[in-house]
């Protein structure tokens, strides 16, 4: 009697788990709560048990990561006073090159604005390298120094053009735009 019941119970027991073959497993593919989510939530999981493992760090294993951080945020310190040497070189360069229009001065000129611009265009660029998967290695302060130098190497740039009258800053480089106003009649009495 026990044996018709364990062979009757075998009958009907249903495999829930689907498998790629399966004809349902298309169906709950597309579903948008399907298997998707499930992965989701299987890669979530993962993540954590991941990162409990890299907790479970031994002490000399976190020393090193330290010194690493640390190295990393010397270095971005060094790429952030990097454009403070440029400034120099370059307002040297604008000096010697005179108040002249040629092509020495112009070129000087147009690096002193185009390097700085692209390099503030570029700072996550070149921040990329020092960055850390875990947001350790603070680039906040280095990026702000980064842009501080630039900005003030494109001003030095701009007061050389403003010195060499390449740029309009006085009254008279826009008298082009006046308009004037035409007569309409002339008389020879003087108006009153």
């Amino acid at each position: 009697m026990t044996s018709e019941r364990n062979r009757k119970v075998k009958k009907w027991s249903i495999d829930l788990n689907l498998n790629e073959n399966d004809a349902g497993y298309k169906c709950i593919e597309i579903c948008p709560l399907g298997l998707k989510k499930v992965a989701a939530m299987e890669k979530q999981c993962q993540s954590q048990a991941n990162k409990q493992f890299s907790t479970e760090l031994t002490p000399k294993e976190k020393q090193r990561a330290a010194a690493i951080v640390q190295k990393k945020g010397q270095m971005a310190f060094g790429l952030a006073t990097s454009p403070a040497k440029s400034i120099m070189m370059s307002a040297f360069m604008m000096y010697m090159s005179g108040s002249n229009l040629n092509m020495w001065s112009i070129n000087t000129i147009g690096m002193a604005i185009i390097t700085p611009l692209t390099a503030l265009f570029g700072i996550n660029g070149q921040f990329a390298r020092f960055e850390d998967v875990d947001g350790r290695v603070n680039l906040q302060t280095p990026k702000i120094i980064f842009a501080f130098l630039n900005l003030a190497w494109l001003c030095v740039g701009l007061y050389k053009m403003s010195t060499m009258r390449l740029l309009p800053t006085y009254s008279s480089d826009w008298s082009g735009r006046i308009v004037w106003k035409e007569m309409m009649e002339i008389s020879s009495i003087p108006p009153l």
